[in-house]
């Protein structure tokens, strides 16, 4: 893991740079309170997949411009502030092993920055003389609205079912994922065909990546996650390992888990009785398994493309997405 990390590191360093000196410029004329908030939630160690993903999809598309790191804003503007109104909504502590922005400047002002990255996302977008992109940006947008709140309202339901669990990702993850390879593709002035199957490895690799983020939350610790283990359930939300785990247990320990998982105040010993049991009852190696199935299908979206260091990077991308552990 560590040497696929450091290889991708190393081949993106300069792609990094660039996106870095971009998502900074681009706050700069805009009042210092602005930036400050923005920037808390910016550069407090993303992984910058979203705005890569563009970068990559464009290049591998033969996209020939120079300004692909400043329109690669454009999704992570998006990604900072579902996460500046995610940590508000979900009353967080930690992120990035960093306090949340809301705790720092308050929640009015964690909101209203959240709105203004949304807006700059537009407003961005729509410099590339695109109205198509924009629209594209508009509808992500509008759909990861709905995956908030449709996890909202299912919200400490132990009743929530895999199909449920599967449309609020595709929404609040996978949809970003999915615009941001197909954003990259129209830039480039790809083919239907080549824009299709970009967008399509894009939202598979966005099902994969949510599913190995929900296993970190039984499976790391708080300092390599940057949060609280066990955060997704004092939030009251149940992701795919407790769900299979519930389906699976016998009566008895299905009451155990029932009982962890409605006290937010768990304590540690309790968290681990509830792990044994996601592991005993297949909720890890299952969503282990399913997030798998979906990188097969994100490689093969791609298998069109002849190989190239670009193409090359996608597919090792995708395989850190799986590996990674924080």
């Amino acid at each position: 893991m560590d040497d696929l990390k450091n290889k991708l590191v190393s081949m993106l360093k300069d792609d990094l740079a660039e996106i870095e000196k971009a998502l900074s410029k681009n706050l700069d004329p805009y009042f210092d309170i602005v930036s400050k908030v923005a920037g808390h939630i910016l550069f407090s160690g993303g992984k910058r997949l979203r705005p890569l993903l563009l970068i990559l999809c464009a290049r591998l598309c033969n996209h020939s411009g120079e300004n692909l790191p400043y329109f690669s804003t454009v999704p992570e503007y998006v990604h900072a502030a579902t996460l500046l109104h995610d940590d508000l909504i979900d009353e967080a502590k930690l992120r990035h092993n960093k306090p949340v922005a809301n705790s720092v400047w308050g929640n009015s002002i964690a909101v209203l920055t959240g709105d203004f990255l949304l807006a700059r996302s537009l407003a961005i977008s729509a410099q590339i003389g695109n109205l198509k992109i924009v629209e594209v940006i508009a509808e992500v947008t509008q759909k990861m609205s709905e995956g908030e709140i449709f996890q909202l309202y299912k919200k400490g339901n132990i009743d929530l079912t895999e199909e449920e669990y599967f449309e609020i990702i595709k929404r609040k993850t996978a949809i970003l994922f999915e615009g941001s390879c197909k954003v990259g593709a129209m830039m480039a002035k790809a083919s239907m065909n080549h824009e299709t199957n970009l967008s399509t490895y894009g939202f598979n690799l966005g099902l994969a990546f949510q599913m190995a983020d929900d296993l970190l939350d039984y499976t790391s610790d708080t300092k390599t996650l940057g949060k609280n283990i066990g955060t997704d359930l004092k939030e009251g939300k149940l992701t795919l390992p407790v769900i299979i785990a519930l389906k699976n247990a016998t009566p008895s320990d299905s009451s155990v888990m029932k009982k962890i998982i409605k006290d937010n105040n768990f304590s540690d010993y309790d968290f681990n009785i509830l792990v044994e049991l996601l592991n005993r009852y297949e909720g890890i190696s299952y969503t282990s398994n399913k997030a798998y199935e979906y990188i097969l299908k994100a490689k093969e979206a791609i298998s069109m493309f002849p190989m190239s260091k670009t193409k090359e990077i996608l597919l090792m991308l995708a395989d850190y997405v799986l590996a990674r552990k924080m």
